[in-house]
């Protein structure tokens, strides 16, 4: 009865440490598994794109990233910190945890997948997550850099738009001109760092190779005052 003990107890143990591991994920991993999420989100300090930036979310109440203003009244509302049990819920489901989140996201359901992410997530957060960055971003190819729309080539610089009818014509820099239909041409700003130059608009996506194009200014007063009307 008491070898039967023993072996009880260190069965137990042995099922604690093994459970302590496996909560402790794997940052380096976790940075890989994070593609799925890095359209939305970056772990850049600041850097908010449709989602805000996920650099110093550990042990903070949500909604609360500094510089961030797109979040639903129902995270807003929510009584959340984001810590291990929170971003496990959350990861399942999203909508589930909090209900009328603007989230959408199908969740993870590997339990592993998300212990790593968490994992990754809090050594971010932690400064100690640069090897499992580098290494993240190796491995996903997905992952979108931002651009510096200050700097892009002749091409991609506006210079001039004019409007006909459903026909935009956009002029740029290497003295070309590229006509799109109206409905396939977006006007979007970007007013950080990385944006372009207030009355330096610029295109970008498949824009000038193709039929669609999107035209990214400073701030919005500028896309009226830069489009003219002109018929041939």
């Amino acid at each position: 009865m008491r070898i039967f003990r023993k072996v009880s107890c260190c069965a137990v143990l042995l099922n604690s440490l093994l459970g302590l591991a496996h909560a402790a994920g794997d940052p380096a991993r976790g940075s890989r598994v994070f593609g799925q999420c890095a359209a939305c989100h970056s772990v850049a300090p600041g850097e908010h794109m449709t989602g805000p930036s996920l650099a110093k979310i550990w042990n903070k109440k949500a909604a609360s990233a500094e510089g961030f203003s797109r979040y639903s009244e129902a995270l807003k509302r929510a009584d959340a910190v984001w810590n291990e049990a929170t971003l496990d819920r959350w990861l399942v489901q999203p909508e589930k945890l909090v209900p009328g989140t603007s989230m959408t996201f199908p969740g993870l359901k590997e339990a592993k997948d998300r212990q790593d992410v968490i994992a990754y997530l809090r050594a971010v957060s932690e400064g100690k997550a640069h090897q499992a960055q580098q290494g993240g971003r190796a491995m996903m190819g997905m992952r979108r850099e931002k651009l510096d729309l200050r700097k892009v080539p002749a091409e991609g610089q506006v210079t001039s738009i004019t409007h006909c009818g459903d026909t935009y014509t956009i002029g740029t820099a290497d003295g070309k001109n590229q006509k799109i239909w109206e409905f396939n041409l977006r006007f979007k700003t970007d007013s950080s760092k990385l944006g372009p130059l207030p009355g330096k608009p610029v295109a970008v996506g498949a824009g000038m190779q193709g039929d669609r194009a999107s035209v990214v200014f400073a701030s919005p007063k500028e896309i009226s005052e830069f489009i003219k009307q002109s018929c041939p």
